[in-house]
């Protein structure tokens, strides 16, 4: 069975979207751990309603980036983690970090990569004038938000659209996207076969319209 560690730092909807998916379609795989860099994270109490362990390591309490990706892999590596689920989570990783779970450690990011790399991509959309945004799925590489792209889902952009409403139908896709990239994982269904391509071993689309 695949041990998942899930990093968050806020409500973890994306973390639980997993959670749900886990258990209701039987995934050989169950979630170690929930970890936050925020003592308040909302989803830390998600989590352990649903029997998940979790735990804390406050960036706040350390020193420098160093000390704290320090910190944190030694949280994540108790619980003997097969991947690493970045769910939300709003710290910048340190090339060190990234190198230790190469080809083990995934990201979602708000926006079709790679475009709109970083903060504020909604906005960013909006005001590019963009009939599509969306989300995507990568491995995490040292290059912020630039990891092979494993999988996508796109959204309309529609006229008089917020970045609260945006973020909403871009969250929803997420919702569906993450769960089966990560189930797509954990059933080894995912050829990194180099050059930064990544496919579905039985061809399955890996995008969502």
């Amino acid at each position: 069975m695949k041990n998942l560690v899930i990093l968050i730092s806020g409500r973890g909807s994306n973390m639980m979207a997993i959670a749900e998916a886990c258990a209701a379609e039987g995934w050989n795989a169950r979630i170690a751990a929930v970890i936050s860099n925020k003592p308040d994270a909302a989803g830390l109490a998600d989590a352990a309603q649903r029997g998940i362990a979790t735990a804390v390591v406050d960036h706040r309490a350390h020193a420098d980036r160093a000390a704290f990706d320090a910190a944190l892999a030694d949280a994540i590596d108790a619980f003997e983690p097969d991947l690493v689920v970045l769910a939300g989570f709003m710290r910048i990783l340190s090339v060190e970090f990234v190198n230790r779970y190469a080809g083990r450690m995934l990201n979602i990011h708000p926006s079709l990569l790679p475009a709109f790399t970083g903060l504020h991509t909604h906005r960013r959309a909006i005001d590019a004038g963009c009939k599509l945004a969306g989300t995507t799925v990568h491995v995490v590489t040292p290059e912020l938000d630039h990891g092979p792209i494993v999988a996508q889902a796109a959204v309309p952009v529609l006229e008089g659209d917020t970045e609260e409403t945006l973020a909403a139908r871009v969250t929803a896709a997420e919702h569906i996207l993450y769960p089966r990239v990560v189930r797509w994982w954990v059933e080894g269904k995912l050829d990194f076969a180099g050059a930064g391509r990544i496919a579905h071993r039985s061809g399955a689309a890996q995008w969502l319209v």
